[in-house]
């Protein structure tokens, strides 16, 4: 399998007054094209840290990071910049989207970015990742006249459009009720099944049961990386869910 993700030996140090405080000690761990990554950890363990070094919005103290075989460490922020735009799919748990901005608007926004596309494909490739969450006629709705799961679904299509080395989800279900959670959840694992690479970082520890591996830190720290033998099927546990009242 080809490799997305190399993390050797990272380590990140902050200053705090007089104090340093060592956010992560040494994590080491490779991801492969096609993997579906929880990481967890309670609040303290390094797991916004490592979100933000594997999102390229920080630098590691020490230790070599390797983003779809390029070395991120030693890049400029500008170059950062670049490598984050073409190669990371961003879902958070507050969606991030433009208020008073279109679905294909706001899907658009990262390709204006990327001199590849012209205005034209910008729009097709929007449609296209707009379709492909179940949105395809929510197209010019605002995401200010949208559910929760529906912005969501916006800010997955977002991610998609640039056709990324990896999604990278921040809480992605945090915002959002029981059954939108797993209505999300079963278009992520639609997503893993397609081949797409996914780390989801989370503070739930049911979010693991649905993915293909979970890395758990602690004080910095990886205790413990598993793969699941049984992963559970979120659009079973949809099915189970009592239907929301009108």
């Amino acid at each position: 399998m080809k490799e997305v993700i190399r993390l050797e030996n990272i380590r990140r140090d902050f200053r705090v007054g007089d104090e340093t405080v060592h956010a992560l000690r040494g994590v080491s761990f490779t991801i492969e094209e096609g993997e579906f990554v929880t990481v967890m950890g309670t609040s303290g363990s390094g797991k916004s840290t490592l979100l933000n070094t594997l999102g390229c919005l920080d630098t590691p103290t020490s230790g070599e990071y390797f983003l779809d075989g390029v070395p991120v460490r030693s890049m400029d922020k500008n170059e950062r910049a670049v490598l984050r735009n073409r190669k990371i799919g961003f879902v958070f748990q507050n969606y991030n989207l433009l208020p008073k901005s279109t679905a294909i608007e706001n899907v658009e926004l990262p390709l204006m970015y990327n001199s590849r596309y012209s205005a034209a494909q910008r729009r097709e490739r929007a449609v296209a990742a707009l379709t492909a969450v179940g949105l395809g006629d929510r197209l010019l709705h605002k995401s200010n006249q949208m559910s929760g799961g529906q912005m969501q679904r916006v800010a997955i299509a977002r991610a998609l459009a640039n056709d990324p080395a990896v999604i990278l989800a921040d809480e992605a279900t945090g915002n959002l009720d029981t059954r939108t959670s797993f209505e999300v959840l079963v278009l992520f694992q639609e997503l893993h099944a397609a081949g797409r690479t996914i780390i989801f970082v989370t503070h739930n520890p049911e979010i693991a049961q649905y993915s293909s591996r979970n890395i758990t830190l602690r004080d910095g720290r990886i205790t413990s990386d598993i793969r699941n033998g049984s992963i559970l099927r979120a659009a079973d546990a949809l099915a189970q869910l009592p239907k929301q009242e009108e």
